[in-house]
């Protein structure tokens, strides 16, 4: 129970933050974002630290840089598609992370499975072609942006369960922004020496670099994603710290719901019946995936 409520929790917060990447989009780059929040969460990190929420130490750096470096890529695909997509669309790629993670045990784990979890991939990935609909008229490339990072997601969760059972929440969490933070400083310093130019407003997002001093109407966005980032991410974790991750794995479906509502709330954004039925293979798909894997 103490897990589920953690990852409602978590996925509640993450849910409503996400739609800010959206705005800040129109003034900043992705990697000048991924960098402002890290710089804005080390002093919070710290201070959790201090106050009793986890240590900042590991008991392998090199495997936690490394998971870190797994789980921030995939996030910067995934952050960078949500100036162009809207939130469910980028959820919706992001969570194929599950039936990523089940091809690849299989793959180079040796993982056997039965035919539930077979179907169970199909059904997912027939629910991301009715989400990203190619070939259809509302399709952009960069609704391809979220299911790559899922791959690199999936490769991350992997490896926590593999790397970091012991490892501290905070420190994993503090690696994963810090990697965020670097792989946004060297795209900002190749950006700079190769001189590339940024389309105006959204459409600059990914190709963006350093802005000093940005828009004013940042701050408050950026502000709300560091809190809540930190205070989703961390019940995320700690939901897969102390609860039975075939459990947990579902409750983390919720932010399926809850991004699009707060998106149709703020915004006014829909998505089509057909995307919907997607998105309910998906979590379908998934639930099926982390309850059969027990």
């Amino acid at each position: 129970m103490a897990a589920a409520l953690y990852m409602l929790g978590g996925m509640f917060v993450l849910g409503f933050v996400d739609n800010f990447v959206g705005p800040m989009s129109e003034h900043i780059g992705v990697w000048q974002f991924l960098f402002l929040r890290m710089a804005l969460s080390a002093p919070l990190l710290v201070l959790a630290s201090m106050m009793g929420a986890g240590h900042l130490r590991a008991h392998s750096w090199p495997k936690v840089i490394a998971r870190g470096g797994l789980l921030a890529t995939g996030m910067v695909f995934y952050f960078g598609a949500l100036a162009y997509v809207s939130l469910g669309e980028a959820l919706a790629g992001l969570f194929t992370a599950p039936m990523f993670i089940l091809l690849i045990s299989v793959t180079f784990l040796g993982q056997r499975i039965g035919i539930w979890r077979v179907l169970a991939v199909g059904v997912g990935f027939a629910g991301v072609l009715m989400v990203l609909q190619p070939g259809g008229d509302g399709f952009k490339w960069m609704m391809i942006l979220p299911v790559i990072g899922a791959v690199f997601y999936a490769v991350g969760n992997i490896v926590t369960r593999m790397w970091c059972a012991d490892e501290s929440t905070l420190v994993m969490l503090a690696a994963t922004f810090g990697m965020q933070a670097l792989i946004g400083l060297v795209a900002m310093v190749v950006i700079a020496v190769v001189g590339i130019e940024a389309g105006v407003g959204a459409d600059g997002f990914l190709a963006r670099g350093w802005i000093w001093p940005p828009n004013p109407e940042i701050w408050p966005y950026l502000g709300a994603q560091v809190l809540g980032s930190l205070i989703g991410v961390f019940c995320l974790i700690r939901a897969y710290q102390i609860g039975e991750a075939s459990y947990v794995t579902v409750f983390e479906y919720s932010i399926m719901v809850f991004g699009p509502c707060f998106a149709f709330v703020i915004y006014g954004h829909s998505l089509g019946w057909l995307q919907l039925v997607g998105i309910g293979m998906i979590v379908l798909a998934g639930s099926i995936i982390a309850l059969r894997s027990r």
